[in-house]
């Protein structure tokens, strides 16, 4: 397999390998970018639909995406992707939308939903919130280290009341689980950010 120049020649130094993926054209300082549009900032031009083949194995350090895997039609094949591409101990950092934000429905490119426990079912561990999921699906062991809910407004006005609600919700994981079980319709919750790493071998 050839890949990209600029992944042998950071694999051939010291330097991190860090990727965002579906960057456009706002690509993150420092970083390799891929899109499936080419932009001035997309340094490598994939479609990740069909998976990180010019990725190799075991060879990134930590893996960033924007508002990219709600297009995403089969999550798990990127996720098991995003797995194989990570050293051991790499970082997989997301950002999503929440189910409750109320512009998600009117993306008609938006593919899935995520909510608080959608990476749990990626972990082969016990995490700190009550439900179990079902941990048979796929073989993955992601370790969750982040999960935060995040509140803004378009309205200005708005958005100091929605960060410090954002503190309030954020403070446990039992507050978090409580808000997603009785108050995510009556105060919609724009974002959730996750940050997991890859299982040590």
């Amino acid at each position: 397999m050839i890949f990209p120049e600029i992944i042998t020649r950071k694999m051939g130094s010291s330097e991190r390998i860090v990727i965002e993926l579906g960057c456009g054209p706002n690509k993150l300082y420092g970083v390799i970018g891929v899109d499936k549009f080419a932009d001035k900032n997309v340094d490598i031009i994939a479609d990740i639909e069909n998976g990180l083949p010019f990725l190799p194995d075991n060879s990134v350090d930590e893996l960033f995406s924007r508002h990219v895997l709600e297009h995403i039609e089969n999550l798990e094949q990127l996720i098991r992707e995003i797995y194989r591409v990570l050293k051991p101990g790499g970082i997989h950092r997301v950002i999503v939308p929440h189910f409750s934000n109320p512009h998600f429905y009117s993306d008609y490119t938006h593919r899935r939903f995520f909510g608080l426990y959608t990476f749990d079912y990626f972990a082969d561990e016990v995490t700190k919130l009550k439900r179990r999921v079902p941990n048979f699906y796929n073989d993955l062991q992601f370790h969750i280290t982040r999960r935060y809910l995040r509140f803004y407004s378009l309205r200005p006005v708005l958005n100091l009341r929605r960060r410090l609600y954002s503190k309030w919700v954020n403070r446990s994981s039992d507050a978090q689980e409580w808000y997603e079980e009785f108050r995510c319709y009556r105060h919609p919750c724009q974002e959730i950010h996750f940050e997991m790493t890859k299982k040590q071998v």
